[in-house]
């Protein structure tokens, strides 16, 4: 069968000018581009010289403080609260990490967190109404037991992988979670910091040999303040916990364990001390 060609009249085509090009290409620029939701953030590598945890460097509580001050300015995930002074004069913070659309509404997800912990006059449904608006509040705290380095880091760590993070665990965290991240002994950080860092040589550096307690008053027994709430810390932190956000989970972090162990995590192994409830362990365990 013969192959047929229809001939149509087509007219020239129009050359698009210059400026035509140039707008055609701004366009394409700025649909291509990613969204941009906050400013380039300071790494720790640029800030400290170094990654948290690099061998041999403690970053004390003033470079963390000051670290914080620049991620709140660079992010939109983050609001940096002064909770009281410490025994020695220093700024306590807590950083409140959430994903911007929650921070519009972090008064309201305060009184909420409040109105379910009281649960005063609330009928069951009221109550499960809240627990569906409201957001899931988790306070993280570090650098209690201000040797135990360990704590005072990861804090720093932890918060930069939340304020950074785009990956979809995160997001989702950021949008169904308010983290309270709070430095729990700024005196102590200090103290030990520095006195590990006085040495020169980085092989040469130790812990051993602190001068005085690392909390001004009560040392080591910080922890145990929580419910005698002596300690100017520790009344920031209770008031915080008990009076203001409320939190669904407090983690506290320690460093300590099994020889030759740096960390140790939930879940844990059996046996466990039968004077607690096993739900308590449980409970922990879920956690992780």
């Amino acid at each position: 069968m013969p192959c047929i060609h229809v001939l149509r009249h087509v007219a020239p085509i129009q050359l698009p000018t210059y400026r035509a090009w140039a707008g055609w290409l701004a366009v394409a620029v700025l649909l291509a581009a990613p969204t941009v939701t906050q400013a380039q953030l300071t790494t720790p590598e640029e800030f400290f010289g170094h990654e948290i945890g690099a061998d041999y460097v403690l970053p004390n509580y003033q470079q963390l403080s000051g670290y914080w001050e620049i991620l709140q300015r660079e992010s939109d995930r983050m609001v940096l609260v002064d909770i009281g002074q410490t025994a020695e004069g220093r700024t306590q913070y807590m950083a409140i990490v959430t994903s911007p659309e929650n921070h519009r509404n972090l008064a309201r997800y305060r009184e909420i967190s409040e109105r379910l912990a009281r649960a005063e006059g609330l009928s069951d449904e009221q109550a499960r109404g809240l627990a569906r608006e409201g957001r899931a509040v988790v306070w993280i705290d570090g650098g209690l037991h201000a040797s135990e380095v360990l704590g005072a880091q990861q804090l720093m760590e932890t918060l930069w992988q939340m304020v950074s993070g785009t990956d979809e665990e995160t997001t989702r965290i950021l949008d169904e979670v308010i983290i309270l991240f709070v430095h729990a002994n700024p005196d102590g950080h200090d103290l030990v910091a520095d006195w590990y860092m006085r040495v020169p040589e980085p092989t040469q550096r130790s812990l051993s040999g602190l001068p005085r307690l690392y909390q001004k008053y009560v040392g080591h027994d910080n922890n145990r303040d929580s419910y005698a709430s002596t300690q100017p810390e520790t009344e920031n932190m209770n008031r915080v916990l008990y009076h203001q956000w409320y939190p669904k989970i407090m983690y506290n972090h320690h460093q300590t364990g099994p020889l030759g162990t740096v960390m140790f995590a939930p879940p844990f192994r059996d046996p466990f001390n039968y004077n607690f409830d096993p739900l308590i362990v449980t409970g922990i365990d879920l956690v992780g």
